[in-house]
């Protein structure tokens, strides 16, 4: 019900509800209404066939009673006999019709006649508003009965009858209906409650139980949802639930490792941002030097150092969950993609070449820095993994700058692609992070863009970048 306040299963344990209220006792209340509803179905015809069989019955005894009276003698036949005979038959009057003949049983002028009943001519609806005429009369009507007799269809009995005996009768037949219905309802409805306390009530509160346990204490492995070895809806649910409960607690084991880096690496990044501080300093002294070598070799220096230093902020970020902070600027794409071929050539063990296929015209407008961390990790990750060539081409499209690194490796592994994007679990190399790529699809998407695996392969792999168009 709207009105309702949820209960906190989580601080008082698993409360089942009250008798009342159950799934249990609605479903039996419902059992009871839908069994009178059926016997009330039934009622109307199985009364007028009561009423019905209870005239034929009638017919059936005056046809004794005029017998009795063809096989005696006339003149032995008293008025007190016809009396009795009547009696028997509870009619005022009893006639036999034949083709040849007509037989008359009555002892004195019968009461006029209110209804008149033909048996020969039935039909349902007809019986049916007649028996309900008869339980609706309060006064007692005199009923001509016209029937065949059950052992001579051929021969017609007709008889004079007081309707009031037939009106208790019917009324005893329903009392006795409404009590059978009563019992019927009340058993089928017992034995309903029974099979759904053993077959759906008491799983589904295992189940609740084992929910309420695990949200009390999820590190627990030995608690929570239990599996049942059922093929049925509420097995699968449990498998289901089982399978969540699982994933939640694997969730909640790599989040407290994250917190447990985060922790980790607030403490050592003091300490690294020293380290560094002094390479900065060798560095400028470095580049002071005439020798044209170190002329050369000095500025991507003293640019890596600057990277590990950023690269120390931004890994710190991601384990406090900060988004990549932006300093966003005009620049031509071409350009960062010649900086980041050219540095990736630098270094000791040259990786494969870069083949920029930017147009020198196309500008974007974002932090430069970031980028060049996103395209650098992606072609260096191309290049570790055994790619001969990396080419990278864009376009605009739909106001938006579509970049593809395309490569010509051996591929992914399925493993791989199902954890490309999962921290400490994408990594395709060995000794990799798996920070990689998220932090890459981290900077997309603060830039308002994204990056996703276009298709990967025997022929190679292809990410799709997409940023929005410079203004």
């Amino acid at each position: 019900m709207s009105g309702e306040k949820p209960r906190n299963l989580g601080d008082q344990g698993y409360v089942p509800p009250p008798l009342v209220g159950s799934l249990s006792a609605k479903l039996l209340v419902l059992t009871v209404a839908f069994v009178m509803l059926a016997e009330l179905l039934l009622y109307a015809p199985s009364l007028s066939n009561f009423r019905v069989g209870w005239l034929t019955d009638r017919i059936s005894a005056g046809h004794l009673a005029i017998l009795v009276l063809e096989a005696t003698p006339e003149d032995l036949v008293s008025t007190t006999m016809k009396a009795d005979l009547l009696e028997q038959a509870d009619a005022y009057a009893v006639v036999l019709r034949r083709p040849d003949r007509r037989l008359l049983l009555y002892t004195e002028r019968p009461p006029d006649i209110e209804v008149t009943i033909d048996l020969r001519r039935q039909s349902l609806l007809g019986d049916i508003r007649s028996a309900f005429a008869t339980m609706l009369t309060r006064q007692n009507r005199i009923l001509r009965v016209l029937g065949p007799s059950p052992k001579s269809p051929d021969l017609t009995i007709e008889m004079v009858l007081d309707e009031a005996e037939l009106r208790v009768e019917m009324l005893q037949y329903s009392r006795n209906i409404l009590f059978l219905s009563l019992v019927i309802s009340l058993i089928t409805a017992g034995l309903l409650y029974l099979s759904l306390q053993w077959l759906m009530v008491r799983p589904m509160r295992r189940i609740a139980e084992g929910v309420t346990e695990f949200a009390r204490n999820p590190e627990d492995a030995t608690g929570g949802i239990q599996p049942i070895s059922r093929s049925d809806e509420i097995g699968v649910i449990n498998g289901v639930l089982v399978q969540m409960q699982g994933g939640l607690r694997g969730a909640l084991k790599q989040r407290e490792r994250l917190a447990e880096l985060g922790s980790a690496v607030t403490k050592i990044n003091h300490d690294l941002r020293g380290i560094l501080s002094t390479a900065v300093l060798v560095s400028d002294r470095l580049a002071n030097l005439p020798d044209p070598q170190v002329q050369r070799i000095a500025p991507p220096l003293v640019q890596a150092i600057d990277r590990a230093i950023n690269l120390c902020t931004q890994t710190l970020n991601f384990a406090r969950d900060e988004g990549p902070q932006l300093t966003q600027t005009r620049f031509r794409l071409a350009d960062l993609m010649n900086d980041v071929a050219g540095d990736l050539a630098l270094l000791d063990e040259p990786l494969c070449p870069i083949d920029n296929q930017i147009e020198a015209g196309l500008v974007v407008e974002a932090d430069r820095d970031q980028l060049y961390r996103v395209f650098a990790n992606i072609a260096r990750n191309a290049c570790e993994a055994g790619a001969r060539n990396v080419r990278i081409v864009a376009e605009s499209d739909n106001g938006a700058t579509v970049i593809d690194i395309v490569d010509d490796g051996p591929g992914l592994s399925r493993q791989a692609v199902e954890r490309l994007f999962q921290p400490f679990a994408g990594s395709a190399r060995k000794g990799g992070t798996g920070l990689g790529l998220v932090i890459a699809r981290d900077v997309m998407r603060a830039h308002g863009g994204d990056i996703e695996l276009l298709s990967t392969g025997a022929e190679g792999t292809v990410f799709r970048l997409r940023l929005p168009t410079a203004v």
